[in-house]
C-alpha cells in the first residue's frame, strides 16, 4: 500500500485535535503533538465544543499551538447560541492570539448531535452566514465542513451540496469532510459537487479505527455508513490490541491510497489526540518524519 515518491510529493496531510479536560489529557495532547509534528503538516485545527462551550480551553490550546509549535493552526468557530457580536468578539480574541485560519461551522446545540438546531435571533442562521462574516472582517484562510454521507439534519444530499456551494460562494478557501469509509461513494459525491459548480479544495476527512464499536456509535449520531467489510476486517481482533492497530493502520493507509489514485491531494486525519496510529498510517505510505520540506515527503 506504499505510494510511489511522486505521489507523495503530491500530497498534503493536515490533523485535527481536541481541547484536553483534564491534566492527564493535556499531556497526552501535547505528548501527540510532540510526535505527529513531525509529520510536517500543512496545518493542525483545533475542535470547539457544542454550543461554544469548549471556548475557553480552544483557545487556551491554540494559543499554546501557536506559540510554543512551528505548526499553522486553525481553530473551529461556531456560531450556535452566540449573536453576532458575541461572535465577532471571540473571532477578535483568536486574532489577538495570532489565528489567521478557522474552521467556520454552524456547531451543533448543547444536547448534542441531531437535536433541532434553532439560530440565535441576532446570530448567524448557518455557516454560510458565518463564512461571509468572516470575509466581510477580512484577513482569514476559511475552511467549511462537507458531508459525503449527508448530515443527518439534511433533507438529501442536494440540500447539502447547496449549503457548501453558498459556503464557497461567501468566501470558503476549502472544505474538509466528515470522516467516511466508502470511496466509491465519495467519488460520486465529488462529481455532484463540482457539477453544481463548486470549485474549492474538497478535502476528505480520514479516522483510523481505535474502537470499531465505538466508531459505530459515533457514526450512527453523525450519519457515517460503517460499510461491512471493516467488520471482516477487524472480526477475531476485539481482544488483540496489537492486532487490532495494526488493521486499523492498514485500513486507513488504503483508504488514502486509493483516494490518492483517484486524484486526490490533500487529507484531513481525525487524531482522537493519540498519535501511534496516525504516525502508523503514514508510515504504511512510505512518508519520513522529521526535517521533511515541501509536501508528502518522501523517503
Amino acid at each position: 500500500m506504499t505510494l510511489d515518491s511522486d505521489a507523495r510529493r503530491k500530497i498534503g496531510i493536515s490533523f485535527e485535535f481536541f481541547p484536553p479536560k483534564s491534566p492527564d489529557m493535556e499531556g497526552q495532547l501535547w505528548n501527540t503533538v510532540s510526535e505527529l509534528q513531525d509529520w510536517n503538516p500543512d496545518f493542525v485545527s483545533v475542535t470547539y465544543g457544542a454550543g461554544g462551550t469548549t471556548k475557553a480551553p480552544t483557545l487556551a490550546t491554540v494559543s499554546r499551538f501557536l506559540s510554543d509549535t512551528p505548526l499553522a493552526t486553525a481553530s473551529h468557530l461556531t456560531c450556535v447560541g452566540a449573536t453576532k457580536e458575541e461572535t465577532h468578539g471571540v473571532i477578535e480574541s483568536f486574532r489577538n492570539a495570532g489565528v489567521k485560519h478557522f474552521v467556520a461551522l454552524r456547531g451543533d446545540t448543547p444536547a448534542g448531535v441531531g437535536a433541532p438546531y434553532t439560530p440565535h435571533p441576532g446570530g448567524y442562521a448557518n455557516a454560510a452566514e458565518l463564512v461571509a462574516g468572516l470575509r466581510e472582517i477580512g484577513g482569514f484562510e476559511i475552511s467549511v465542513s462537507a458531508y459525503p454521507e449527508k448530515h443527518p439534519e439534511s433533507r438529501d444530499t442536494a440540500a447539502d451540496i447547496e449549503m457548501l456551494k453558498r459556503k464557497a460562494d461567501n468566501g470558503a478557501h476549502r472544505a474538509l469532510t466528515q470522516f467516511f469509509f466508502d470511496n466509491d461513494n465519495f467519488e460520486r459525491y465529488l462529481e455532484k459537487v463540482r457539477a453544481a459548480g463548486v470549485r474549492i479544495p474538497v478535502v476528505p476527512g480520514i479516522m483510523p479505527i481505535l474502537n470499531l464499536t465505538q466508531l459505530k456509535r459515533f457514526a450512527g449520531a453523525c450519519g457515517t455508513v460503517i460499510p461491512t467489510f471493516l467488520d471482516e476486517r477487524f472480526a477475531g481482533y476485539e481482544d488483540k490490541p496489537e492486532e487490532r492497530a495494526k488493521v486499523a493502520a492498514d485500513v486507513a493507509a488504503e483508504q488514502i491510497e486509493d483516494l490518492a489514485r483517484r486524484g486526490i491531494s490533500d487529507f484531513h486525519l481525525y487524531t482522537m489526540n493519540r498519535a501511534p496510529l496516525v504516525s502508523a498510517v503514514l508510515s504504511n505510505l512510505g512518508f519520513k518524519r522529521e526535517g521533511a520540506k515541501g509536501r508528502g515527503a518522501a523517503a
